[in-house]
């Protein structure tokens, strides 16, 4: 049995990707049972910032950056695998992921967002939410995580949002 201890954090990246109505993206994974839901995020290639993650990840996993950083959550945030899915999750090599949240502003149509652009596709459904009902839904293990983050990732895109919404072509 593998250690987790043992094991790094893989670096990610998440995006908060509000529209204009102060909704949030979310979207059901197509890899897990149970109708799971998440914001987008994905690992940090090799010489990418998390910056370049983020625009890499929005494009493969919702076909679009029509959108513009409004905000970045200060440090990182590190989350642990459940037991079950140590040594095959993440390519069996890490413990959890370490991710830097991005808070987008959408300033595309709904049009715009498609799903099977990347193959395997990560999603199959998607929706604009109030952000507070993301915690209604089935998170899986990343529950928590999304209890902690919603509050604050809201608050950095409501202070940002008075000028956003202004230029937003949304």
């Amino acid at each position: 049995m593998i250690d987790p201890a043992t094991l790094p954090y893989r670096p990610n990246v998440g995006i908060a990707l509000f529209n204009n109505e102060g909704k949030l993206f979310i979207a059901r994974r197509t890899d897990l049972a149970g109708d799971v839901w998440q914001c987008p995020q994905g690992g940090i290639d090799e010489g990418e910032t998390p910056e370049t993650a983020a625009w890499r990840e929005m494009g493969e996993e919702i076909g679009t950056q029509n959108a513009c950083i409004l905000a970045e959550r200060e440090g990182w945030l590190s989350y642990d695998l459940p037991p079950d899915l140590i040594g095959k999750a993440l390519g069996g090599r890490f413990r959890g992921q370490t991710q830097k949240w991005f808070v987008m502003g959408y300033e595309g149509q709904d049009a715009d967002i498609c799903l099977d652009l990347h193959e395997p596709a990560e999603f199959d459904a998607w929706e604009w939410v109030e952000p507070k009902a993301v915690l209604e839904r089935n998170l899986g293990f990343k529950k928590g995580l999304y209890a902690d983050l919603i509050p604050e990732l809201t608050a950095l895109f409501q202070a940002a949002a008075k000028d956003w919404v202004r230029t937003s072509r949304a």
